[in-house]
């Protein structure tokens, strides 16, 4: 009996040590499943990848941001709608004083008119031309036609009538494939930029995530059907405006934060030089008021995440990577505007932490009106009841770590 009862008291004990051995097992399975393998995997696939961004140059890549002598943070409560639902991705703006109408060209190919009044339930939307691609900058010639940069297209002229000609779409045998920003100077010769010869406009992130200068400066002169290549390895050529003296042209270089401008006439013509640096976000298009000032949209603050992707390839690959197979994280944000004077210095900003994506913005009155790649309508600020204030020495914009001043 003792032995019997001593061997029922320890079997018990004895049988309860599997099922301990097997839940050790059924962990160790878990976690390789859940974790070894799909690492392994993901680094087997990030090994494989082609997509090989570049490094670029540290003193290409600047970490200040400029203070602005005024700004306002609240763009988005202060500001309108404007036909808002007749015009999906309104990304460039262009006035025409006379008729009281903006152009701009939308994501599903039209180039509309917006009517300009004191309310904005007031304006009335037309469709002029459809270009069938993706029109981006616009500006308005001297003799009343539309000058389109579609990225999809090339540069297209678009009569008061709404017939589209096709100009031009490539230069010294390499075609555009990324067709942005355009102005008109008063000779004639039209400027324009490519922003990328590799990628289009779908795929643009990839171009910046790649870390190439692919962009260029072009201009085409109507009266010889001439497309010349002004400026090439250029980091994602974007916004250009003639100055208001016809002497150079400004152009945006998106990735680098910066305008530099193009000489095209004088002692100096054909030179670059340095016209405005470390602005407080990435710049899209740009346009002169005509009082004095350049206006540039900013698409996005340079948010610490971003920047450090910009500084380490690897982290760039791995961003792409999660484009490709899961979608776009969402990077942006502080989308707003800035005013520079004609020296490039600083004048005022205005953004918002919940904007991003501002394109463009040109100034009518005491309006200002601003376009982005997806919102449904136009942006309107009255600057008379939304000043910007003095700023202190704090950071110029709120990012996810506190930037230089």
């Amino acid at each position: 009996m003792p032995q019997s009862t001593q061997f029922r008291l320890s079997s018990p004990t004895h049988s309860s040590r599997r099922p301990a051995k097997t839940t050790s097992t059924s962990s160790w399975r878990l976690l390789f499943f859940t974790f070894v393998v799909p690492i392994a995997l993901a680094s087997v696939l990030f090994w494989l990848e082609p997509f090989q961004p570049a490094h670029i140059p540290a003193n290409l890549m600047s970490r200040r941001i400029m203070t602005v002598p005024v700004r306002y943070d609240r763009m988005r409560g202060g500001s309108e709608a404007l036909a808002e639902g007749d015009v999906e991705g309104p990304e460039d703006l262009v006035y025409d004083a006379a008729a009281g109408v903006i152009y701009t060209g939308c994501m599903d190919g039209w180039i509309k008119r917006v009517t300009v009044n004191e309310s904005v339930g007031d304006s009335v939307v037309e469709s002029l031309a459809r270009t069938e691609g993706r029109p981006l900058g616009v500006a308005l010639h001297r003799n009343g036609e539309l000058l389109v940069a579609d990225s999809d297209k090339g540069l297209v002229k678009v009569t008061r009538e709404g017939q589209i000609e096709l100009l031009t779409d490539e230069v010294e045998g390499l075609k555009f494939k990324f067709t942005d920003g355009v102005d008109v100077a008063e000779d004639g010769t039209i400027y324009l930029t490519d922003a990328s010869y590799k990628y289009s406009f779908s795929d643009f992130m990839f171009d910046i995530l790649e870390g190439k200068p692919h962009g260029r400066l072009i201009s085409y002169d109507p009266s010889t059907n001439h497309t010349t290549l002004l400026v090439s390895n250029l980091y994602f050529a974007n916004g250009v405006a003639v100055s208001p003296d016809q002497q150079f042209v400004v152009f945006c270089e998106t990735m680098l934060r910066r305008c530099r401008k193009y000489y095209i006439e004088g002692p100096k013509k054909g030179s670059i030089e340095k016209f405005v640096e470390d602005l407080p976000g990435y710049p899209d298009n740009i346009h002169h008021d005509g009082e004095g000032q350049y206006w540039i949209g900013l698409a996005s603050s340079p948010t610490y995440s971003w920047e450090l992707a910009m500084r380490y390839p690897v982290i760039r690959k791995a961003v792409a990577m999660v484009m490709k197979y899961v979608g776009k994280p969402r990077m942006e944000k502080n989308g707003g505007v800035i005013a520079v004077d004609l020296e490039g210095k600083p004048i005022a900003h205005y953004y918002d932490a919940e904007f991003s994506m501002i394109s463009s913005v040109i100034r009518i009155g005491n309006h200002l009106y601003c376009g982005s790649l997806h919102y449904p309508f136009i942006i309107r600020l009255d600057l008379n009841k939304y000043a910007a204030l003095h700023t202190t020495n704090q950071p110029h914009v709120q990012t996810d770590k506190t930037s230089e001043g």
